[in-house]
């Protein structure tokens, strides 16, 4: 199971860094792709904020490649975990600012839903 949860780790960190990136480079697009419903064209301040969660993701998708460079299986399943807080958290988000539901349930429920199997293969699999 360590290896599929490798796999997976390292899928969700280039999908993290790409969407961190896309921040970025392309604030309006990531925006409304998020899945918050009505978002306005960023202004120059929302921007700003855009390009503080896109740092956060690069961020994130780093400290899984870290990870996953140290070797601790069951370390990186335990990040993995509390990692997925944050996808479900995308999804109450959307969820509370009467975004739509299937990307909030489909999109970021899905992806918490990953991150938290990702993470019980590590750690299942490091015992």
């Amino acid at each position: 199971m360590i290896p599929i949860g490798y796999v997976l780790s390292g899928l969700i960190a280039a999908a993290i860094l790409f969407l961190g990136t896309r921040f970025w480079l392309a604030p309006a697009t990531a925006s409304a792709a998020f899945g918050i419903a009505d978002s306005p064209p960023p202004s120059t301040g929302l921007t700003a904020w855009l390009s503080v969660k896109g740092t956060r993701d690069i961020a994130a998708g780093l400290f899984v490649i870290l990870l996953m460079a140290n070797g601790s299986p069951r370390l990186l399943g335990e990040f993995m975990l509390v990692a997925s807080l944050i996808a479900f958290g995308d999804m109450a988000t959307v969820l509370r600012s009467g975004g739509s539901r299937a990307l909030a349930f489909g999109m970021h429920g899905l992806t918490g839903l990953v991150i938290v199997a990702t993470g019980a293969c590590l750690i299942f699999g490091a015992t």
